[in-house]
């Protein structure tokens, strides 16, 4: 439904006279926002050099950078401001993965370091943080670029229903729809009596 900028700007912005109730929730969700506009999105660009990938671009530009109700739970970070704690990021180097990958207890730390810098710091953007280590992060160069990713202090995922462990479209548009609709981001989980 949301996979492209045109369909995110026709359920966000306009023809209200045809959009659902779940579009309208969709759209009144960042009603209070503040965009950011074109040409900070573009000199944003410039700077980092990088091209955002739809809808992310125009969500940031026309609707609204960073959103304190969320998602995630503490909110969504703006686009030039990652959570205090994080390093400098490249955008520019791919992230590095395409698949899911726990890496608790895999390696010994200082291995482990050398190979998770790129997880965290290549060519993603914070989304932001539901705590507790749990990060939403963008991805905007690579292989998985437009897909978000969960991260957190063991592991890494892709977000959407071909991934598995959800029902959501991949993608920003179906993160942000899945929290809109109120739903647990992992509801398709198997429960302990069916692992």
């Amino acid at each position: 439904m949301f996979g492209d900028v045109g369909a995110l700007r026709y359920f966000l912005l306009e023809d209200t006279d045809r959009a659902t109730l779940d579009d309208l929730i969709f759209r009144r969700a960042f009603e209070n926002g503040t965009p950011l506009g074109w040409e900070a999105v573009h000199a944003f660009e410039e700077q980092q050099g990088i091209v955002l990938p739809e809808p992310y671009r125009t969500f940031v530009a026309e609707i609204t950078d960073g959103a304190t109700a969320g998602p995630p739970h503490y909110g969504m970070v703006t686009l030039a401001s990652p959570p205090p704690d994080w390093q400098e990021r490249d955008l520019t180097k791919p992230f590095p993965l395409t698949k899911a990958w726990v890496w608790e207890g895999e390696r010994p730390d200082e291995e482990l370091r050398a190979l998770l810098d790129p997880v965290y710091n290549h060519g993603s953007l914070v989304l932001g943080t539901d705590g507790c280590s749990i990060y939403w992060h963008l991805i905007v160069t690579g292989p998985h670029r437009g897909h978000v990713w969960h991260i957190v202090d063991v592991g890494a995922q892709p977000f959407g229903a071909e991934f598995g462990h959800t029902t959501a479209r991949s993608g920003f548009a179906g993160w942000v729809r899945h929290w809109v609709e109120g739903k647990d981001w992992f509801d398709a989980m198997p429960t302990v009596s069916e692992q």
